[in-house]
C-alpha cells in the first residue's frame, strides 16, 4: 500500500532503527518508546487491522510472535518479562493501519493497562 508508514518501511523508502527481519516480518524500535525497550513487530504483507486476517495468516502471526520471543533474548529481557500487545482499529489506539505487535521491556508493567 503506497501511503502507508509500514510499507515504506518495509520497502526501504523510509529506514527503520531495524533490530530484527526474516523473509515475512520486520522489527523495529519504535520512535515513541513507552518502555526502555520498545520494539514493534510487523509482517511485511500488508493487513491493515486484526479484523483482515484469516486462517491462511496464521502462521504468520506465529512467526511476528516467535520473532517478539527472539528480540527479547536478544535484547536480555526474556528471563525478566516483556509484555506483547495487538491493538485493533482506533479506540484499542491503533494509529498506523498496518498490524503490530508491541514489544514492551525494562521496566515494570501494570495490571490494567491504561
Amino acid at each position: 500500500m503506497s501511503d502507508c508508514l509500514f510499507c515504506k518501511m518495509v520497502s526501504g523508502e523510509i529506514p527503520p532503527d531495524k533490530v530484527y527481519e526474516d523473509d515475512e516480518v520486520l522489527a523495529f524500535r519504535d520512535i515513541n518508546p513507552q518502555a526502555p525497550l520498545h520494539v514493534l513487530v510487523i509482517p511485511k504483507e500488508h493487513i491493515a487491522t486484526l479484523n483482515d486476517l484469516d486462517n491462511a495468516h496464521r502462521p504468520l502471526v506465529g512467526r511476528m510472535v516467535q520473532a517478539a520471543a527472539k528480540i527479547a533474548a536478544q535484547e536480555g529481557v526474556d528471563a525478566s518479562g516483556y509484555r506483547t500487545v495487538l491493538n485493533c482499529n482506533a479506540d484499542a489506539g491503533q494509529s498506523v493501519f498496518h498490524i503490530h505487535l508491541h514489544l514492551l521491556a525494562g521496566r515494570q508493567m501494570h495490571w490494567p493497562p491504561g
